[in-house]
Formats: C-alpha cells, structure tokens, sequence
C-alpha cells in the first residue's frame, strides 16, 4: 500500500482531524506533506458535507444541510520542484471506500430549489436522498429497486491551488455574476463565506483574511477543480497547470458512481473513501502545451456496458419557445423524456431522477450544426436494470421481441 500522506478518522469532523483539511480555494493554505516527483501516495478522504448526510429513510437532512461547508478537501500536497508554469501530473491508481460496515455505503441527493438547487430544480424542487449499498464493485439501494450497477468510482474534485492573481480574478468574474440577479433562488454563484471557512493547517494571524478572500469550491475553473468527471476514474492521467510553489494539490468529493452531468447535484453516489495517486512534474509545461484547463487521460477500467436506451432532447423549451442550438437546455429535455419513460417502466419521477444521477449513464452533445436545434442525448444503460425495461408492444412479432431482447 502507498503511504498514507493525509488520514482521516471518519467519526471527526473535518476540523478535528490530527490535521484538518480545507473547504476553500487560496495560495496561502500551507501544505501539509511535500513529496518527490515520482512518489505514490495514499489521500483519504472524508464525505463531501462532513457527514451531515445518514444512513436513513429521510431526506429532511438534505433538505437542511449547510452547503457552506463544503466541500472537504484532504491536502494540500506539495510536490518538490513544481513552480508555477509547470504541470503537475496526477496518476490515479487506485480509488475505494473507507473498509468497514459503517461506511461502505453512499447515497445520491436531489437538492431542495430553495438549497443549491438543481440541474432540473424547476421540475423537482424538493429534497429527495437514496442510500446505495457497495458489494464489491456494485451498488444497489433500497430506494430504487431492480437496479445494480458497477461504479466508475472517481474523485469528483481534484485541483492546484489558485495564484493570488487567479485566485482574484475569481472572485471578480463569479462577483459580476451574481451581481445580475443577487436574489435568484437558487443563486448564480456561490460568493466568499467566511464564516464557515475552514483553512486548513494556517495560522490564526492570516486566517480572517484569508478566509474572507476563499473561493468556494463548488465551480470547476482553470485549475480543474469540482469537475465531477465520472471517468477520471482508476488508471486515468492529469494534467494540472501549476499557480504555485509546489503546486498544492488537494481533493475530495470522492465518487462511487456517477451519470454525466451529476444532473441532481449531489447527482453522485457520495462516500468517504481513499485515493492512490502517483505524482511527477512537467517543467515548463503549461507554455509548452498551451494549458488554460487540465488534460486528462482516461484509464481502461470502466463497466463496460453495451445495451443502451437512447433518450433525445432539441432545444425547444415547454412553452413551445425555439432557442437557438442551447445545448444546456436540450440535455436538460433529453433527461426529462429518459426520466418520463421510467416512470412508465413503475418508478416515481425523483426515484428516476436519482437513477440518471448515480448510475453510470453517458451523456453527449450529439448535434450543434443543425440550426436551430442543438441535439443532446441520454444513454441508459439497459444492463442496470434487473428486469427488461425496453419498449415492446403487442403488435411486435416475437421474433423481433427476442432480437431485441438481446
């Protein structure tokens, strides 16, 4: 096993930990380990709201948890030589839950409108949670029945830390935002909170300025960050631009399965977990590669599923309205017409919902050529299904009812 480079103590809160972790984005969060180019090394990681989330039956604690909290990141780590216009390169080897029967669960979160919000808030405004069981590599939940799938397991946030400069520029772009409608509910962006601010290993003299210039960590931006990319998953290289002295990689969130889109919000099946990564240096990379975003590469071990229901959506809205080639809102009916043929297979909307948020569903922009309608669609896989949910009708020959069975 790699060494164990960050630990955590999955009954403490992130700040009691022997060496807490963090919950904002700022060049002058310290450190906490500094490595050689070349080391493996095991993250581990704790549940993304620092476990405001239970194994129960309800989902009041959605509805009422405090996102500004999040997320809980392990690191910073430092990696020796690394100065900014380098690259960092992130191997991810290895990734898994916390081992023990208390915490090889997850569950997947529809976020109240009135709390975060969601991709398709304006159809499910309520707070909804299912709990997911792990079997090895498979999760099934008592929530949504017929359903097991393999995970792509997946660390849903990992970046470097921000230059003072990025870091302001953040602040300022994501400030103008919000700044347009500041009462919108759920809001543009989620400003500096410094209340709540946890910094990891600073020390109290620069811990209010610090804290009061944080960025949240719920966007992805130019340093990777929340992507929630289901897979960046086990064998997968990254390539990260590098801001500061060391480059201070941090990372969390941890994922054992997710759809494209993570469209619920906490759209993932969430756990607390581990993260075995190899860590080397680039000199000079970003100019040399012209990095503004990372590059990854994916690895090879993902399910590997070939029966698909395919749902298509256009860019026309529920009123009738024509936008021109809007790719967000075509993904968003795509999702909407998979989710209204479930319900006709026996699920309710939210369980439906939650199903395209955790199981390992492929979303893709298929058409942004074809004015005026952008194209997206939603790949479900028939696999997952312990019971056959394609469309036959009486009228089908059963030769034909069988071929497609297969």
């Amino acid at each position: 096993m790699a060494d164990v480079v960050f630990k955590i103590d999955p009954k403490k809160h992130m700040a009691d930990q022997e060496v807490p972790g963090h919950n904002r984005w700022h060049p002058d969060i310290p450190a906490v380990v500094t490595v050689k180019p070349g080391d493996e090394v095991r993250v581990e990681c704790k549940e993304w709201t620092d476990g405001q989330i239970g194994n129960n039956d309800s989902a009041n604690d959605v509805r009422d948890a405090d996102l500004s909290v999040c997320h809980m990141l392990s690191g910073p780590i430092a990696v020796q030589g690394a100065e900014p216009g380098d690259v960092l390169v992130v191997d991810i080897l290895n990734i898994g839950p916390m081992p023990g029967t208390e915490t090889e669960w997850g569950y997947t979160g529809i976020f109240a409108r009135n709390n975060g919000g969601c991709f398709l808030t304006e159809y499910f405004p309520d707070a909804y949670k299912a709990v997911w069981k792990f079997s090895g590599v498979y999760a099934s939940s008592r929530h949504i029945p017929d359903v097991r799938f393999e995970g792509i397991s997946h660390p849903g946030l990992i970046g470097t830390a921000p230059s003072k400069e990025l870091l302001a520029k953040w602040n300022a772009r994501e400030a103008e935002l919000i700044a347009t409608n500041p009462d919108r509910v759920p809001p543009l962006a989620y400003p500096p909170y410094p209340q709540t601010a946890l910094l990891g290993t600073l020390k109290q003299g620069d811990y209010q300025r610090v804290a009061a210039e944080g960025a949240r960590t719920v966007p992805p931006r130019e340093h990777g960050g929340n992507c929630d990319i289901k897979n960046l998953s086990r064998g997968s290289r990254i390539y990260f631009p590098v801001y500061v002295k060391g480059g201070n990689l941090s990372l969390g969130d941890l994922h054992f399965s997710q759809g494209d889109g993570e469209i619920t919000f906490c759209g993932a099946i969430e756990m607390g977990g581990w993260v075995d990564l190899r860590l080397d240096v680039i000199k000079h990379g970003v100019s040399k590669y012209k990095l503004v975003n990372p590059i990854f590469r994916p690895g090879h071990l993902n399910p590997q599923y070939s029966n698909f229901l395919v749902f298509e959506g256009i860019s026309v809205d529920d009123q009738g309205k024509q936008h021109y080639l809007d790719t967000t809102l075509a993904y968003k009916n795509a999702c909407m017409n998979c989710i209204a043929y479930l319900k006709e297979c026996g699920y309710t909307g939210e369980q439906a919902y939650l199903l395209l948020g955790a199981a390992p569903v492929e979303g893709r922009v298929s058409g942004v050529v074809d004015i005026p309608n952008a194209c997206c669609t939603v790949y479900l896989p028939a696999e997952i299904f312990e019971r056959t949910i394609e469309p036959f009708s009486t009228s089908v020959s059963k030769k034909s009812q069988a071929a497609a069975a297969k």
